[in-house]
């Protein structure tokens, strides 16, 4: 069995995909990802210029968002 993608959630910051992902729209039509790169950065903040994608529009925006997962799920970091 393969490994589960990991996505990180960074601290007022976007959603990071490691690994090799295919990113699609609502109607099933993928989105191009630039060649050899190993992680993709999505938007959470909704101010993005390049959505899905993240473009670093967090900083300016004041966007604030640092869940954290139960300390005592046991696979953290998985």
């Amino acid at each position: 069995m393969s490994e589960p993608i990991v996505i990180r959630c960074r601290e007022n910051g976007p959603y990071v995909l490691e690994g090799p992902v295919k990113v699609v729209d609502h109607l099933g039509n993928a989105f191009t990802i630039p060649a050899g790169k190993n992680n993709v950065a999505l938007c959470r903040c909704g101010h993005s210029k390049n959505r899905p994608f993240c473009d670093g529009s967090h900083r300016d925006c004041g966007f604030q968002a640092a869940e954290v997962a139960p300390a005592d799920v046991g696979e953290r970091g998985a």
